[in-house]
């Protein structure tokens, strides 16, 4: 008998007990075998047999000895194998199943390998992937010459043939599959598809007795033969991803743990491989690998280490004995890149422990010398690499083509980090497949093909994508010629066989069931395919070969191959993402199994200096200034551990880099913050992180300046000679053979659209792919194809969707007459023809789809699925079948929506926005809208579409802030416009609907949109007949009341001459203030119903402010206030309010008791924009330059020193002060006079020449009006005689010209009277031009042409002076008597503040509030309600509504006076005791250029007013074809008929005697709706008749109108509902309302939120495909199954299960922290911070109410306490109003009752360090503070570090806007969009809503 013994047991086995017991690793499991086995081979004459220790097998001749594996059995035997086959022969002789269960890594599969090898066993093997079907298993149908045959699959061949069934990956199976195996696997027993039954061996045999053979053929019954066995290998699942065991199917198998090795046999192998290195190394290496394979590890999160890759790795290590232990297990077990930061610190923890943290003290390998073919073995290469100095050669596997030395390649330029990074991949290269991790666009491609070149590998290059299936990477079906089904291998495949380099793009993207197909490959390098195919490893394919002594050709016909020994697999993924749950779709894909396929290296991302190489390497011209600085801004990015920053870096990849240097070179005048902008999209990145990638452009000095040239330039295209020009880029026109292909387009060129084409146009040039983003409606569409049509180019259109999947996008399979066919797509049309492709809702379709659109743009290379490829180098092309080279003028063009709500598709941007250079469409500018729109609507009024672009405009800007949902865009525009071309008649109001009626269920939005179009004048809602203008009341008769004589001859005293003397002025200055701009929100007023009120807005003061004065010059206001001195000015239509304080000028001197009051004098041209300021007190005159903001100040006499008054002032003193007074009539020709109120001079200041001209007076002044410029009249100030002055026009420095004063004499109509009681009054106005002749014919009645004045005071409406002041005969005095004079008018005081300024009204006002409008013949007075007479203006019953003032228009035209209501100021200063000296009405008036007044109320609100009547005519005709004419007649429907039939000749019809009304029929005549008679409403009568019947015509309105009592009950429901709901949660009406008023201050931004949490609710439960379904939709990748007649071919929409293994999603964790200190309290009167506040937290606890699930949230006060005050507990949210309420009332209580102090940075840091404690997706705080920081002494710099503390936790400031700049300078200093300024506390809901919409949500 001859013994072979295969393992002997010796010594070692006490060593291996001891080991055992210290390590205890093995222990428990095998604790009842301790005996050591022998393997054992015994020949003997019946046959050989095996024995395992006591057991034996006896061994059988294999029928098809090629299936038997080979070369599995190692020559040494660890004893824990032995003893794993030990058990496994028991199992087998017991006729059981057994499954394998253990850690991921091959050593299950080859343990039971070795025991088929071992007992000569032929294998069944099935590696199970998520793709597995119940056909893979049992059987197949194939299609042989026009028949479907069933063909038995592996469970069926192995049970008949008696084989062993393996099946690998049980927990990847998904549940359904596995249990068609359970009735095998217990009785042996199985029903097959074609009919046969498989029967156990023994009940067959029983039946073999009672039957023939035959019979039982007969009955389809087949014997499952004895030898049948089922090894399965597994993984234990709950620790591991996957699919737990089903129980039924669990019960049928038996167990046998197998885990790693004991410590000592793996060591022992160890050793035998690394005789060069230092034992004690091994041992450390070992001892990390077993430490990270504890049970303490795995609780930690730590995945397992890959044991088993400590074999090759030890290889690389004795081979390079040098080599740092740290950097080897960095590629084994890569934990910078898979743990977070607690792993990283644990794992290095370990490392430290076991003397391996030695990265840095040994040397890396750092460059590849030279690389060169072995002489003497076939396939290898060697390398030589430089490892600290010293060189060392080694053997690689190369391909078959010639290898090429480093660095000798044009297009790869090496950089240091590269270069080692090559060395490295060297080294891991000879023994193991790679994978390398790099972010996108970092250079993996690039380095994998250099990587290949160098080693002569032809690379075959997988795109792999999400829902790619075992099939797509092994082999997919096709049909030959006559229709049969045959597989098709993949490229996989084929690169296995001929040896090439398999580079499987984006194992990050595919799923682990389906990559775990490989792992045998991968491991083995052995392959079992669909087909039966078997691939084997090379040495075991010539041990086979020798064994059977077979020809290669006989293996092939039983179809096994070799792998070819040079295959190698280089994978490339992007970086797992740390800690991220499934719910994102990035999974953290790095698992145990994965860590066992590869050895890992990470692409680092390139020093600054190194990319510079990179760069000005790559692109030869590019300015080098702008090269650094856009690496300055990128490293800038790359360095910060901000994610924002961190997103935004990863557009800016080093592949994105090098296309804005490509182009900065070849147009070196663009700016770098444009391409950066391009890059990122910035447009229409969340408004966070557009802030913040603003401030990184200013930090790094990149600030996007548009040229004013840029603007000014003329965009143009024109084609001349065949060439195209856009701009300032040219193109040669493309000459295309298929021109209906070429698009053609109704394009307006506006310069907006014109500057995206041109910037197409040079990425086109450079040979970009470009990339298209925008809103819906922005023209994407028609910028494309008008680029295309002026570039004359044919494209394909193909238009993506949710469903696209890869086929669509590639091929079409279809059937014809069995044979299946593919359609090629228009994608594959393109690249064939080389036409443009243009990829429409690029974002709708899956990004997985999209992505294999990478390989296509990248490399050039797709594989399609009809086995074709498509190759861009011709060259390669040469002699490959089935191949498409791709056109050189191919292109892609992608459109897609921009990225986020509410689009919501996928972010096509993010995954593939670096390949394709992008450009961002947005809407067209306004003028460039208008301009387009006019071509649209060239009969459109101008005023129509400037309204609806200014409307537009504000929408987008809302729909951009976050404040509506839906951004409205130019194609709506355009829409409106069309519409009302077409038909002008129509409304404007009303055709807006068109596109507003969707949002009419959406009570918000609905609210803003009417607001927003409310405000540019579009009356959406309005009636025609809701006109409100005041009454006009008669006028009295115009009467002449008397001449005034100029007194010109006579003697002496009557003629005075007034000598003048002219001295230079004395300038003090310039200092410069500053400027600051308001957004002014200017609303049209004439948005419900039309009155003389045009518009309104509020200048922007506070509260205690006092308006002073309101001038204008054309279209400019200018409003001064007095408390502080400042000046506003602003357009009338403009956006903005600039504004200047003039606090530091002016002090408040005195305590505050001293009161300036300024006048406001607009000069005219050339000092356009300048204004003189005058204070009546101090007599101080400043010139102010409103645009550069400098203050000069004018001193007019030298003595200026002002004598030092009484501490009194204008307002309080019984005695008036007299003040010094400006007039400014003649401003605009820039000259100015100023008097002293009863003084004797006048001094007239020339602005122009800087000039003073003084003139003294013989009388004192009372007051002084300029009639004309060279006349002005005087009132004396004691009897108020009046003079005029006359003086010399053009009065220079040397002439000392002499003025004359002539005295006015005036005389009553009827001398007897006397002098009129009525004259001793001073004008209060006086105009300083005349009336227009015909608007004088038409006030007097008369028709007249004479000079003229026209003048008010307080007795008349209006007076007329004829004549006056050129002729000297007596001038006619005409009158508009008052009933009442004004100045008697006393009255019961009801001004708005009777209360307030009861006794205050004792002097004179300081203004008069009168002006004349010449062009409309008006005068117009502001009066206070008090001396109107309010019983004639409104009817008996009608209250008169509380005004500020009513304008009193006094029209001599149509001899009517008006009284129009101004509505009474919101706010008013508490000074109202001054108020009062201001104008005896809350109002200050001054007359607008364009005929009308503008008022100015004590709140500051300035109301714009037109009181012609022409003008009021014309715009009421504009509003009412705004709204459209709407007369109630009812719409009839008229159809004309040509056939004459069912009308008979037109005829009267019969009169009816009696008139007796008619109705339908066809006799009488006069009926109402016959025919054929004459009637009203009929058809086919002669004529309309109407017989004095009334047709009775209910109005539009009335039809409208709910009836009364509907609308009662539908009101009292909703009272009751809301009593019951307050019952319920017991509240009292009145904490309703104070909850109200909180509730409804956010409610539109609790709205919004709520309906952005809803859709991505939404988009999170969209449904997936489920495959193999049994109905549904067709499946285009099983069309071929269909053809064969199988089932499970179609595909439906259901909800996806999670991935099996994957993270449970957990909620979002949120805190709000507010400020509840003292201060919040102490100020809320100022800015209402604490309110704010309140409604802020109000605004959180309403939105995130019933989104629990997916928020926790809990809110947390600071203040002087403390800074943990429990507001809200996470786990005790509030649930009703109640109890938010409760919460607010609390949040009160705190900062009213609070200690002071300031513990902001204290709560931030506890906040944070607790928050990042808790389990959750992501956490957020949001701090709310009015941090001065600066009074505690807290750094800002402290502050922003505590923020960024942990990047686990998203930080957020808000800061309440607090003294003077404070709060912007902590802006600058803290983070970029991390912290907010809310100067105006109105905005802090908003900006809350704003860091939801953009962080919490952009990734929820």
């Amino acid at each position: 008998m001859h013994t072979q013994m295969l393992c002997h047991g010796s010594a070692a086995a006490v060593a291996a007990r001891r080991m055992r017991h210290i390590l205890g690793s093995v222990l428990g499991r095998d604790g009842w075998m301790w005996r050591t086995h022998e393997v054992k081979l015994l020949n003997t004459s019946a046959g050989d047999t095996v024995m395992i220790g006591e057991i034996s097998y006896k061994l059988k001749t294999p029928r098809n000895p090629e299936l038997v594996p080979v070369k599995h059995i190692s020559d040494s035997l660890p004893q824990t194998v032995v003893q794993h086959l030990r058990w496994i022969m028991q199992k087998d002789l017991l006729g059981q199943d057994v499954f394998l269960i253990g850690p991921p890594g091959p050593l299950r599969r080859s343990i039971a390998m070795q025991y088929l090898e071992l007992t000569k066993r032929e294998v069944e093997y099935v590696a199970l992937s998520r793709d597995t079907t119940e056909t893979d298993l049992k059987q197949r149908r194939e299609i042989r010459s026009g028949t479907a045959f069933y063909i038995d699959q592996c469970a069926v061949r192995a049970a008949t043939q008696g084989r062993v069934l393996v099946l690998e990956g049980l927990e990847k199976a998904e549940r359904n599959v596995l249990p068609v195996l359970n009735n095998l696997l217990e009785n042996r027993e199985m029903q097959l598809e074609d009919g046969r039954f498989l029967m156990s061996s023994e009940r067959y045999d029983k039946l073999l007795q009672e039957h023939t053979k035959e019979e039982l053929d007969s009955w389809k019954i087949v014997r499952v033969s004895e030898n049948f066995r089922v090894i399965a290998l597994g993984l234990p699942v709950p620790k591991y991803k996957g699919n737990p065991l089903d129980p039924p199917l669990r019960s049928r198998f038996q167990a046998r743990d197998v885990y790693y090795l004991p410590f000592k046999d793996q060591l022992e192998l160890l050793y035998t491989i690394g005789p060069n290195i230092a034992a004690e190394r091994v041992s450390q290496l070992l001892s990390l690998a077993t430490t990270l394979c504890s049970q303490e590890s795995a609780s930690l999160g730590l995945p397992d280490f890959p044991v088993d890759n400590l074999l090759p790795a030890l290889h690389v290590l004795n081979a390079f004995p040098m080599l740092s232990s740290q950097q080897l297990i960095q590629r084994l077990y890569p934990y910078n890149s898979i743990l977070g930061k607690d792993g990283r610190t644990a794992v290095e923890g370990v490392l430290g422990r076991f003397e391996l943290l030695d990265g840095l003290r040994q040397p890396a390998p750092s460059a590849i010398l030279s690389v060169s073919r072995t002489k003497d073995l076939e396939g290898h290469a060697d390398v030589s690499l430089c490892v600290a100095d010293k060189e060392i050669t080694f053997q690689v596997p190369v391909g078959i083509k010639e290898t090429r030395p480093p660095n000798s390649s044009p297009t790869f330029i090496s950089t240091p980090s590269h270069a080692q990074l090559m060395a490295e991949m060297m080294q891991s290269h000879m023994v193991k497949d790679i994978c390398l991790i790099g972010a996108k666009g970092c250079g993996k491609s690039v380095i994998a093909r250099e990587f290949a070149e160098m080693l002569g590998y032809s690379i075959e290059p997988l795109m792999l994508y999400q829902d790619m299936t075992a099939r797509d990477l092994l082999q997919q079906r096709y049909t030959l010629p006559n229709g049969d089904t045959a597989w098709r291998p993949s490229p996989l495949v084929t690169a296995a066989l001929e040896g090439k380099l398999l580079l499987l793009d984006g194992i990050h993207r595919v799923n682990l069931g389906t990559l775990a197909v490989l792992s045998r490959l991968l491991h083995d390098r052995e392959l079992d395919l669909y087909d039966g195919t078997r691939l084997l490893r090379w040495d075991r394919y010539q041990t086979l070969k020798e064994q059977l002594q077979l020809s290669d050709q006989q293996l092939q016909e039983r179809s096994i191959f070799p792998i070819h020994p040079s295959f190698r697999v280089l994978a490339l993924a992007e970086p797992p993402v740390v800690g991220a749950s499934s719910s994102r779709g990035q999974q953290q894909w790095l698992g145990p199994e994965l860590l066992t396929m590869f050895l890992y290296h990470t692409v680092s991302p390139m020093a600054r200096a190194e990319e510079m190489d990179l760069i000005q390497g790559l692109t030869r011209g590019v300015p080098k200034e702008a090269a650094e600085q856009l690496l300055h801004l990128t490293h800038s990015l790359r360095e910060t551990n901000d994610p924002t920053a961190q997103s935004l870096a990863s557009s800016l990849s080093t592949r994105q880099l090098l296309r804005i240097c490509r182009r900065l070179s070849q147009y070196p005048e663009e700016s770098v913050a444009h391409a950066v902008n391009k890059a990122c999209l910035s447009r229409f990145l969340p408004s966070l992180a557009r802030a913040s990638l603003q401030k990184s452009l200013a930090n790094c000095s990149l600030q996007d300046t548009p040229d004013s040239a840029e603007l000014s330039r003329d965009f143009s295209c024109s084609i001349k000679d065949g060439m195209l020009t856009i701009g300032n880029v040219s193109a040669p026109v493309y000459s295309a053979a298929e021109k209906m292909k070429v698009p053609d387009v109704l394009f307006y060129d506006n310069p907006q659209h014109m500057m995206v084409m041109e910037d197409m146009l040079k990425d086109f040039l450079l040979g970009e792919h470009l990339l298209l983003v925008g809103n819906q409606g922005v023209g994407k569409n028609k910028i494309v194809d008008r680029f295309l049509h002026l570039l004359n180019r044919p494209r394909e259109y193909l238009q993506l969707h949710r469903d696209t999947t890869v086929q669509t996008l590639t091929l079409q399979p279809s059937v014809r007459d069995g044979i299946i066919m593919y359609e090629d797509s228009p994608l594959v049309k393109a690249v064939k023809l080389g036409y443009i492709l243009l990829i429409d809702e690029a974002d709708k379709a899956p990004t997985n789809v999209t992505c294999i659109l990478k390989t296509l743009v990248e490399s050039g290379e797709m594989i399609l699925a009809d086995g074709r490829r498509i190759i861009s180098d011709p060259q390669e092309a040469e002699g490959r079948p089935n191949t498409i080279v791709m056109h050189p003028d191919f292109r892609m063009l992608v459109l897609a929506n921009r990225p986020g709500f509410p689009f919501l598709g996928n972010d096509f941007f993010g995954a593939l926005g670096d390949i394709f250079s992008c450009h961002a469409v947005d809407n067209p500018k306004p003028q460039a809208e208008l301009a387009m729109l006019k071509q649209y609507g060239p009969d459109v009024p101008d005023s129509t579409l400037q309204k609806l672009v200014a409307a537009f405009g504000d929408l987008r800007s809302m729909a951009d802030q976050g404040t509506i949902t839906y951004p409205y865009s130019t194609r709506e525009v355009v829409n409106i416009v069309k519409h009302l071309q077409k038909f002008p008649g129509e409304g404007l109001a009303n055709v807006v609907r068109n596109v507003f009626d969707f949002d009419s269920y959406n009570k918000d939005t609905r609210e803003v949109l009417i607001e927003a179009l409310h405000k540019h004048g579009i009356p959406i809602g309005a009636k025609p007949s809701s006109v409100k203008l005041a009454k006009e009341l008669p006028l009295p008769e115009v009467k002449m009341t008397g001449y005034w004589t100029i007194n010109q001859v006579g003697n002496a005293r009557r003629k005075l001459l007034c000598p003048t003397e002219t001295r230079s002025i004395d300038v003090k200055g310039p200092v410069f203030l500053r400027v600051q701009g308001y957004p002014c929100s200017r609303q049209e007023s004439r948005a419900l119903s039309f009155s003389e009120e045009k518009a309104h807005w509020q200048i922007p003061m506070n509260e205690v402010n006092i308006i002073c004065d309101v001038a204008t010059k054309d279209d400019v206001l200018y409003v001064a206030t007095c408390n502080p001195v400042s000046l506003y000015s602003m357009k009338e239509r403009g956006e903005t309010i600039q504004y200047m304080e003039l606090y530091d000028v002016f002090p408040r001197t005195i305590s505050g008791v001293w009161q300036p009051f300024v006048t406001i004098a607009p000069l005219g041209s050339p000092l356009d924009g300048q204004v003189v300021l005058h204070e009546e007190q101090s007599n101080t005159v400043l010139h102010l330059d409103m645009v550069t903001g400098a203050v000069r100040r004018l001193l007019l006499s030298p003595e200026t020193d002002p004598p030092a008054t009484k501490a009194s002032s204008w307002w309080s003193s019984k005695e008036q002060q007299r003040g010094h007074k400006m007039c400014h009539d003649f401003a605009h020709k820039n000259w100015l006079l100023f008097y002293k109120e009863d003084g004797n001079q006048l001094e007239v200041l020339d602005v122009l020449e800087g000039r003073v001209h003084a003139i003294s007076l013989p009388v004192n002044l009372k007051s002084v009006h300029l009639v004309a410029e060279d006349r002005w009249l005087l009132l004396e100030s004691n009897t108020n005689k009046k003079f005029l002055l006359t003086k010399p026009m053009n009065m220079t420095a040397g002439d000392s010209g002499v003025c004359q004063l002539h005295a006015i004499s005036e005389d009553a109509v009827s001398s007897g009277h006397g002098v009129g009681s009525d004259e001793v009054f001073g004008p209060q106005m006086l105009s300083c031009e005349q009336l227009p002749n015909e608007n004088l014919s038409a006030a007097l009645d008369q028709k007249i042409v004479s000079p003229n004045r026209i003048l008010a005071d307080s007795g008349s409406f209006a007076r007329v002076v004829v004549g006056f002041p050129d002729l000297v005969s007596p001038n006619e005095v005409y009158s508009f008597k008052r009933p009442v004079d004004l100045s008697v008018m006393k009255g019961a005081e009801s001004g708005a503040h009777t209360l307030l300024r009861g006794g205050l009204r004792s002097s004179v006002v300081k203004r008069d509030n009168c002006v004349s409008l010449l062009s409309a013949n008006q005068v117009v007075r502001a009066l206070p309600p008090s001396k109107v007479p309010l019983r004639e203006v409104y009817p008996k019953d009608v209250t008169p509504p509380m005004t500020a003032a009513y304008l009193e228009v006094t029209d001599l035209n149509s001899k009517k006076v008006k009284y129009i209501p101004v509505p009474r100021s919101v706010t008013v200063s508490p000074y109202t005791g001054w108020l009062s000296k201001v104008s005896e009405s809350d109002v200050l008036m001054a007359a607008l250029g364009s005929g009308g007044v503008v008022t100015v109320d004590m709140g500051g609100y300035v109301r714009l007013w037109e009181t012609g009547s022409d003008t009021l005519q014309r715009s009421l005709m504009e509003w009412r074809n705004m709204i459209g004419s709407e007369d109630g007649r009812p719409l009839q429907i008229t159809i004309q008929r040509d056939s004459n039939l069912d009308v008979t000749a037109p005829k009267h019809g019969k009169t009816d005697p009696t008139n007796a009304p008619h109705v339908g029929g066809n006799q009488w005549a006069g009926g109402t709706g016959g025919r054929d008679t004459a009637g009203l409403g009929g058809k086919g009568g002669p004529y309309r008749l109407d017989a004095g019947h009334k047709v009775h015509q209910v109005s539009q309105a009335e039809k409208d109108a709910v009836p009364e009592e509907v609308r009662k009950a539908a009101r009292e429901m909703g009272e009751k509902a809301f009593k019951e709901r307050l019952k319920e949660i017991d509240m009292s009406e009145y904490d309703a309302a104070t909850y109200e008023r909180f509730s409804n201050a956010v409610r539109r931004q609790v709205q919004s939120l709520r309906i952005i949490l809803d859709s991505l609710q939404a988009k999170g439960k969209e449904r997936q495909w489920l495959k193999n379904q049994a109905l549904g939709e067709l499946d285009d990748a099983k069309i071929i199954d269909g053809l064969t007649g199988e089932k499970a071919i179609y595909k439906r929409r259901g909800e996806l299960d999670p991935e099996p293994g994957s993270a449970q999603q957990k909620p979002k964790r949120l805190r709000v922290l507010v400020d509840v200190s003292g201060s919040m309290y102490r100020f809320n009167g100022v800015d209402g911070r604490l309110e704010r506040s309140m409604e802020a937290v109000c605004m959180v606890m309403e939105a995130l109410e019933s989104y629990e699930h997916r928020f926790k949230y809990d809110i947390v006060g600071h203040s002087g306490d403390g800074y943990d005050i429990e507001l809200v507990r996470a786990d005790k949210i509030p649930k009703n109003n109640k109890q938010r309420l409760k919460v607010i009332k609390n949040m009160h209580a705190h900062s009213q009752f609070c200690m002071s102090g300031d513990y902001t940075l204290e709560g931030t840091d506890a906040s944070v360090k607790e928050l990042a404690r808790e389990e959750a997706d992501e956490h957020f705080l949001v701090v709310l503070s009015d941090a001065n920081l600066e009074r505690y002494g807290i750094r800002p710099e402290r502050f922003a570090q505590v923020l960024t503390s942990d990047p686990q936790v998203n930080a957020f400031a808000i800061f309440i806007g607090s003294l003077g700049d404070q709060a912007e300078r902590l802006q600058k200093t803290l983070p970029a969009g991390r912290s907010f300024v809310a100067m105006d506390t109105k905005h802090i809901p908003q900006i809350l809503q704003q860091i939801f919409t953009s962080t919490m949500l952009s990734n929820a």
